[in-house]
């Protein structure tokens, strides 16, 4: 079964290679979506592909890369769209 999670992770996560450790993990997961760091010093992660190898990707989350230290994973369950075609980091700017 396909899924779609959406998620916003606070704590020391900007700065400590959170999203390019998150690409990797979703790509070694199959996953398809991005992760961007937001302008209140939160990374949001939009993730798409198996439930479980998303829910995998979740429990990353809550450990983060060695340098980070994240203090809450907020996840909210959508409905699944298949639009992505490869997970990556998505830049905003501030």
């Amino acid at each position: 079964m396909n899924a779609r999670a959406h998620a916003f992770v606070s704590g020391r996560v900007q700065g400590v290679f959170f999203r390019d450790h998150t690409r990797r993990w979703a790509s070694s997961l199959g996953l398809k979506g991005w992760v961007r760091n937001v302008y209140d010093g939160r990374v949001e992660v939009v993730a798409e592909g198996e439930k479980s190898k998303v829910e995998a990707l979740i429990s990353r989350l809550r450990e983060g890369p060695k340098m980070s230290r994240v203090e809450n994973v907020d996840v909210s369950w959508e409905e699944y769209t298949g639009e992505f075609d490869d997970f990556r980091v998505a830049y905003t700017s501030f």
